[in-house]
């Protein structure tokens, strides 16, 4: 198979009249099939059950936009039992008819690029341009990874040996457990899906509560590109409950998980433990969120950097894994900055994600808008309030862009995760000092660093700990191929997403030798 180089999707332009038209449409289109309810979906059998969940967009509460099954044990474990099942069949289906279905998924996803948009900008209240990154991403992924699929599915190569005719290939592991989080709700779950598809496991998806109803529309593509009853399932439900249910059965193989550090946490401990029946060690892939820092100091382009630093702290409202919520400013430019960056914050259009000319949006439900407004009042005795700090929760979560000037590094604003559009300031004394602030945290995902100095960038190279380091750009918006995603310490395992590296993680590698034996014996 011969397929050609990988590129990364291009953006929708949406100051195009009819691009923007599109969209609008796709929006009412989308608009007019929410309210309906989705079953579960396992070993291709549609239930339902008697505990329900519904999903709201955020940007007008009063909005439902799907109803949704509440698994329980039974079918939980249920899932994991027939996803075995049909592993024992999959794992041997040819690389080529898996890359070949994945290629297809590629294919549908372009097809419905605009419809899934609105679903995300519904249901996640991203904006249009945060929507469609997400949508792009997902192309990215399903094309990269039927790729690298193809790529290690042959022989590897090893060492030459007299006599011997030794051979490397990786094989599938099992049943995987999907936990995608709700703030890349097709990207994110997409990667990990796709992963574990393309190298020949079967999966089960427990979407987020939040948007279980992109997760369902992701499902039937991958239904209709082929892929068989069972070797791909659709469990929503709560975490506590199915989630746990299904990481904890001895048939599970590995869990690739996003989310906060306390549930992946407990995801990993709970794998940790062996079950009776259990035949191997479960592999669990984590990625848990970060504390990320942008340095800048006096010989940076401070016009360039305000606009990486806006973008960075407060595109989907901060709920990013990458999102800068600290700024770590050199004395000598940090009033100059803020007076330049605090016009900028105080600019920005908040308010429903469909409509373009904002550039936030909602938070993503009651309980994150709660938390957030908590960090305020926090910050209020931690800081200088200079920007945001208010919100309104009448009819969608809407929060203020919300800055905090001189922020102490081991203050709670400068360590624990807030996920939303709070930016914590601190001052440094010099460059190293700066590199101090910025690795004083138990996070490690991403960073950045503006500055003209080449040693100094050098420096930040060598000595700034975090998974991803982005030098005079922003600290958010990797791209598949680009930049491998995946952060240190309790950021998670470092898996690196998007990478040529990352497929490993779904699969076990098994090293054949074979005796040449003598013909004329």
């Amino acid at each position: 198979m011969k397929l050609p180089r990988f590129q990364n999707e291009p953006f929708l332009d949406f100051s195009k009249p009819q691009v923007a038209k599109r969209m609008r449409a796709a929006i009412d289109k989308v608009r007019s099939s929410l309210g309906k309810e989705y079953d579960l979906v396992i070993g291709g059998k549609r239930k339902r059950t008697n505990d329900k969940l519904r999903s709201i967009n955020p940007s007008n509460k009063n909005e439902v936009v799907g109803i949704f099954q509440k698994a329980g044990p039974d079918e939980a474990h249920e899932a994991v039992e027939l996803a075995y099942r049909a592993f024992q069949d999959w794992q041997f289906e040819p690389a080529a008819k898996r890359v070949g279905r994945m290629l297809k998924v590629a294919k549908l996803l372009r097809a419905r690029r605009y419809e899934l948009a609105a679903w995300i900008i519904l249901e996640a209240g991203k904006t249009w341009s945060e929507a469609d990154a997400d949508v792009a991403e997902a192309i990215d992924l399903a094309e990269f990874y039927a790729r690298e699929a193809w790529r290690i599915s042959g022989p590897q190569k090893v060492v030459p040996y007299p006599g011997e005719k030794p051979e490397l290939r990786y094989i599938p592991l099992g049943v995987g457990v999907v936990i995608p989080p709700w703030n890349f709700p097709l990207a994110i779950l997409s990667g990990m899906t796709f992963a574990t598809l393309v190298t020949g496991n079967t999966a089960i998806i427990k979407p987020s509560s939040d948007t279980p109803g992109i997760a369902a529309q992701l499902y039937e593509i991958l239904v209709e590109a082929d892929f068989p009853e069972g070797v791909v399932n659709y469990v929503s439900g709560g975490g506590a409950v199915c989630g746990n249910a299904m990481v904890a059965h001895p048939r599970t193989r590995f869990v690739a998980f996003t989310g906060s550090k306390d549930v992946g946490l407990g995801i990993v401990e709970l794998a940790a433990k062996t079950q009776p029946g259990q035949l191997w060690i479960k592999r669990v892939i984590a990625e848990m969120g970060g504390k990320n820092a942008i340095i800048v100091d006096e010989t940076a382009d401070l016009d360039w950097a305000v606009q990486g630093v806006r973008v960075s702290a407060y595109g989907y409202q901060g709920q990013k894994c990458s999102a800068c919520s600290r700024l770590v400013l050199l004395d000598k430019i940090h009033d100059v900055f803020m007076e330049k960056l605090i016009p900028s914050v105080e600019e920005i259009e908040l308010g429903p994600a469909e409509d373009p000319v904002n550039f936030m949006g909602p938070v993503i439900n009651q309980a994150a808008y709660d938390s957030i407004m908590g960090y305020i009042e926090v910050g209020k005795n931690e800081g200088k309030l200079l920007a945001g700090g208010t919100g309104d929760c009448a009819t969608g979560f809407f929060i203020r862009p919300t800055v905090f000037d001189d922020v102490a590094p081991h203050a709670r604003l400068g360590q624990e995760e807030i996920f939303g559009p709070v930016l914590a300031v601190m001052r440094a004394r010099d460059f190293d000092h700066a590199l101090e602030i910025a690795n004083f945290t138990e996070y490690g995902l991403t960073g950045a660093v503006y500055s003209r100095d080449r040693k100094r960038l050098e420096r930040a190279k060598e000595r700034f700990f975090c998974g991803n380091l982005y030098l005079n750009r922003k600290c958010t918006g990797a791209l598949v191929g680009v930049h491998p995603f995946g952060g240190f310490n309790m950021s998670g395992t470092d898996s690196k997403a998007g990478g040529s590296d990352y497929l490993l993680l779904f699969t076990q590698a098994k090293a054949i030798s074979e005796k040449i034996l003598d013909k004329k014996k």
